[in-house]
């Protein structure tokens, strides 16, 4: 009896990855050395900003009137401009407005949109549906800037903390996403619930809201984002008020604009570079300040992005 064979390979045969589809072609070195290269240098493109503008931040004035601007290469550490900013003054005052605002409007907005969102995902609820294309027309109708801004006027806004919070607190993008995740909650969990007498209240905090940590996680976050950059709102609403402004428009007003901050100690780098707090330092401190939260909580919260906006549009 014989045997049939099969014809020897040509060259040497790579080795399958299991985990690889089987209709997938193994990588080239071509392909791996474009990618490593396109991915270093966005990587690149990240980084290096980053830290040109920590590192003049914890510059001297004489490192960086030799530098000309930006520090590249370490020449004189201090950290004077954050002992400035930070021992009192309007970047300090514009931390801590910038915090309570990102706090309260962060909860209200959760809030609000986890209510509205489970109220829409209920196909029993009164309403729902006309509900529902109300909110989706307004995604794509406006009033416009000028009346929001005669609407707050008018309910006393101008000039309030409020009017920063209340004109945004609701994303109607962010209650569609809750919405699709909610209506993907396993029925039989919620029967259950409801066979052992539990509210809808009780429904929603303790099956609805543990079984979607992921999209609450991450709608949490482009809240909180959102309002620690807020900006536009200060300049319609509190443009003269600098006692009120949040970190981001001071920013703005002593970065972009060049303004000399109240209480700052020396504004020129002097003949010899000995002054004791360098104006462009003091810029890249606020700038760091002002990164730095994000930057801190962005990477613990980057697993929850896929599964959180995709799960609910993913399942039928």
């Amino acid at each position: 009896m014989t045997t049939l064979t099969a014809p020897p390979a040509r060259g040497r045969s790579r080795p399958r990855n299991p985990n690889r589809p089987a209709w997938e072609e193994p990588p080239t070195a071509v392909g791996q050395t474009a990618k490593g290269l396109t991915l270093g240098t966005v990587v690149l493109l990240i980084i290096v900003p980053v830290y040109c503008v920590v590192l003049t931040s914890v510059s001297t004035p004489g490192a960086i009137n030799r530098a000309g601007g930006l520090v590249i290469v370490p020449d004189g550490i201090t950290f004077d401009p954050y002992s400035t900013m930070l021992s009192g003054g309007p970047v300090r005052r514009a931390l801590l407005v910038t915090f309570g605002i990102t706090a309260v409007g962060t909860i209200l907005s959760m809030v609000v949109s986890v209510l509205c969102a489970y109220g829409l995902s209920r196909s029993r609820s009164l309403g729902h549906r006309f509900l529902l294309m109300v909110l989706v027309v307004t995604m794509f109708v406006s009033g416009g800037l000028i009346p929001t801004f005669l609407v707050v006027s008018e309910l006393g806004g101008y000039g309030k903390y409020w009017s920063l919070i209340l004109p945004s607190a609701v994303s109607v993008f962010n209650i569609l996403v809750l919405r699709g995740f909610y209506s993907s909650t396993a029925a039989e969990l919620i029967d259950a619930a409801r066979m052992d007498g539990a509210s809808e209240w009780r429904i929603l905090w303790s099956v609805v809201l543990p079984t979607s940590r992921a999209v609450t996680a991450v709608i949490t976050l482009f809240y909180a984002v959102g309002y620690w950059n807020t900006f536009f709102n200060v300049m319609l609403y509190l443009p003269t008020d600098s006692q009120k402004w949040p970190l981001q428009y001071v920013l703005y007003e002593y970065v972009n604009l060049g303004m000399n901050m109240p209480g700052q100690v020396n504004s020129g780098f002097g003949v010899s570079g000995h002054s004791q707090t360098a104006p462009l330092s003091l810029q890249m401190a606020v700038v760091v300040i002002t990164l730095l939260p994000i930057m801190l909580v962005f990477p613990f919260m980057q697993k929850h992005f896929a599964k959180g906006m995709l799960t609910g549009a993913i399942k039928g």
